[in-house]
């Protein structure tokens, strides 16, 4: 009468058991590509480029919000 129960048992774990690993691995991934993007955003620098200093009023014309040159 016990391998019954076992029996029972296990297969009550075994989706549990799934779905933890998947809930998881979903927050190692989250965890994991926030990290990337923090450590992206805190070592990358970007070089002094060319923009216009004054906009010339095209619509399709750029320049820096806040120069660092």
């Amino acid at each position: 009468m016990t391998a019954p129960k076992e029996a029972s048992a296990r297969r009550r774990w075994r989706p549990r058991l799934l779905i933890g690993l998947a809930v998881a691995a979903g927050v190692l991934i989250v965890v994991g590509a926030n990290a990337h993007l923090l450590h992206v955003a805190l070592t990358s620098q970007p070089e002094c480029v060319p923009h216009e200093k004054v906009s010339d009023g095209q619509p399709d014309s750029f320049r820096a919000a806040r120069s660092s040159c």
